[in-house]
């Protein structure tokens, strides 16, 4: 299976739950793990983007370290993909408002954290590798992005 095949599954199980699990490594090397509400953006091919408040202790985690785990799954548990990359905090008002306008809906507990949209940065993943388990199948399909 194809890179840009795992993609459109994900892309499928974001339509379907709305969200993922993102996870960081913190300042003692510890994996952190919190649910987000991430985005695929057409015209960034290979790439995935959430929003998060620029003092919340992932952006830290994130400057310090790139490396980042997402996880995916639908509803019924038979499609589960998980994504490796390096994750980049933007402060870039016209992405903000690209990413806002794809996951905006979806973010209703997020602004009752995180009132002030002036506080907010994006995390942009760039996908290093693609991995689709199909449990009911027993299948498992990797594929690595080709970036370039």
């Amino acid at each position: 299976m194809e890179f840009k095949e795992i993609l459109s599954v994900l892309h499928s199980l974001l339509e379907d739950s709305k969200v993922g699990v993102l996870t960081s490594i913190d300042e003692k090397g510890y994996p952190q793990s919190r649910w987000m509400t991430p985005a695929l953006l057409p015209r960034f091919p290979g790439r995935l983007f959430a929003v998060t408040g620029s003092a919340f202790g992932k952006v830290g985690h994130i400057r310090a370290n790139p490396k980042v785990e997402w996880a995916f799954q639908s509803r019924t548990l038979d499609r589960v993909v998980s994504l490796k990359g390096n994750a980049f905090v933007v402060d870039e008002p016209e992405l903000k408002v690209e990413v806002l306008e794809a996951i905006g809906p979806n973010l209703q507990v997020f602004w009752r954290i995180n009132p002030k949209a002036r506080d907010l940065v994006v995390l942009e993943t760039e996908i290093e590798q693609a991995v689709l388990f199909l449990p009911l199948k027993q299948e498992s399909h990797r594929a690595e992005a080709s970036h370039g």
